[in-house]
Formats: structure tokens, sequence, C-alpha cells
């Protein structure tokens, strides 16, 4: 074996590394306004959704689930919003009606990521809800490593209970959140990240 060859795949992981930690290093979420319809295809996405499942699960109890808004469903859930918001909150003023009804069309994707914890006789609930964020983090780096521009929200749509029963959610079901994926309008630019010097700790 030629020593060019045997390098290669050691070279390869290296670069592997590499990439891996600049896309941890330099993440940064896309607002939804930015995004355009050059979204994941069917393809993408299931490489998105296979990353999603592949996440820390004491217990392999996969306490999460996804729904995916796509296509004229996203038009219709947000004529559904409307007019919940509209029954329910009726003086949360027009500008909020619009975003309602519009914000699902923004995007091309929207993976609602939905958590199943629940009360099990050996995995406590708490590990059952980090899975689930982990999932949604999980979904966040694969869209971003595959090129696309990322936002992950909540909304007061993810905590009301009528929405969720629309959503066909169990009792015991809520929504983790609301990804939205799609082109990459500009690179969107950094923020001030914490300052480890005020979270880090040796005990």
């Amino acid at each position: 074996m030629s020593t060019a060859s045997a390098e290669a795949p050691a070279e390869a992981h290296t670069n592997d590394l590499s990439s891996t930690m600049s896309l941890l290093l330099t993440r940064r979420s896309q607002a939804i306004a930015k995004l355009t319809d050059a979204g994941p295809n069917d393809e993408d996405l299931r490489t998105i959704l296979t990353a999603a499942a592949r996440v820390p699960d004491h217990g392999k109890l996969a306490p999460w689930r996804f729904i995916i808004f796509k296509g004229e469903r996203r038009a219709a859930f947000g004529r559904f919003l409307e007019r919940h918001l509209r029954e329910t909150r009726p003086d949360a003023g027009d500008v909020m009606f619009e975003k309602a009804r519009t914000i699902f069309t923004d995007a091309p994707v929207v993976i609602g990521v939905v958590s199943r914890a629940a009360p099990h006789v050996k995995i406590p609930e708490w590990e059952q809800y980090l899975s689930c964020g982990a999932s949604c983090m999980n979904i966040v780096t694969a869209a971003t490593a595959l090129g696309y521009g990322v936002q992950w929200i909540t909304g007061w749509y993810a905590y009301d209970r009528e929405v969720a029963s629309h959503l066909g959610l169990a009792d015991h079901e809520r929504m983790a959140g609301f990804i939205f994926i799609g082109g990459m309008s500009e690179q969107p630019s950094d923020r001030a990240r914490p300052d480890l010097a005020q979270l880090v700790s040796e005990y």
C-alpha cells in the first residue's frame, strides 16, 4: 500500500472533524422573513429527520415525533391560526392576525417537533424532554450543514391546547417548537455570545 493511499483516510477524517467543528462554532439562525423558497427536497428532508432521530434517548423511548408542513398545508394551517386567534384574542390586532395567517408560508418546509414525554417506571420525564430538545437541535444542525437557513421558534401557537388538538396531539404531548427551513438569501451576521468566564466553574 502506498503512503498516499494509507494517509488519505486519516486526512479525510481530519477534514471531516474540522468541518464539523467549524459548523458548530459558526452556526447562526436565519430570520424566517429572510428564508427563500429553495427548501429541502425529499431526500434532504429524510436526511434531516434521520439526524433528528439519532440523539441520546435513555430507554429507547423515542419521546418525540415530527409534523411536516409543506405545500398548501402551510397556508391551511395559517388560516386556522388566524381564525382561532380572532376568536380567542379579538384585540390581538391586525399585525398579529396577519402574522398568524402568513408565517407558515414564509418557509417552504416547517418541521413541528412534538414532545411525547410521559411518566415512566424507569426514565424520568426530564430526560425525555432533554432528548426532545436534542432532536430539535439535530434538525437545526443537519439542515444548516446541508446549506439551508434555519430558525427554531415556539410562538403562542406552540402552547395553545386548541392548536395542539387541531394538530392531533394527545393530552400528554406538547410542541417543542416549529423549525422553519428554507434557502439562504444572505449569510446571517453573528451576534454577541455568552461569556464562558461567567458560565463555567470547576468542582
